[in-house]
């Protein structure tokens, strides 16, 4: 897999594939990107499982935080990991522990780590590095061209709705 660029159809076949997103590094600031991620992935109708040791008991947007993946009762479908890159490995080592494993491990902007990712994709897991959810997500639906982004994707289809506020899917080719 080249990772250093991602094919729309990929990344949207994640999108919609995937239910359940534990994001690692999760933060109750409400300025750090991770709540914004957080919030706007809610709102699209996935649920997602804060992990966040220094936070685990509390809530986040509703959410009970988790110290650890290892916490969640129920299987994840996607890991998304908030943390610098030299941490991936870690995470990689508890994802590879989980049964059933998850489908995904996505890396946030500016997190990469070559090693882990080709750890998790040799046990069947994809792999997305360096790139964000929501930005995926809002640029796939066209939603990002509501602000008058460039997203780079054109069509004259009628966007398909997904449970959650203000959500039209992520399209397939």
């Amino acid at each position: 897999m080249n990772h250093d660029s991602y094919d729309n159809a990929y990344i949207a076949g994640i999108l919609n594939s995937v239910k359940t997103i534990a994001m690692v590094g999760a933060s109750a600031n409400d300025v750090r990107p991770s709540y914004f991620v957080l919030k706007y992935l809610l709102a699209k109708g996935f649920e997602v499982f804060p992990i966040n040791p220094g936070h685990a008991g509390k809530e986040i947007l509703g959410r009970t935080v988790y110290g650890s993946l290892a916490e969640i009762a129920q299987p994840i479908d996607m890991v998304d990991i908030f943390r610098a890159s030299a941490a991936v490995a870690g995470v990689v080592d508890q994802v590879l522990k989980l049964d059933p494993l998850p489908k995904v491990i996505w890396m946030q902007l500016g997190v990469r780590n070559d090693e882990a990712a080709a750890r998790a994709e040799a046990a069947g897991i994809k792999v997305v590095m360096n790139r964000c959810p929501k930005i995926e997500y809002g640029k796939l639906s066209g939603e990002i061209g509501w602000t008058g982004v460039n997203s780079g994707v054109l069509s004259s289809k009628k966007p398909l709705m997904r449970s959650g506020f203000q959500s039209f899917g992520v399209r397939q080719k």
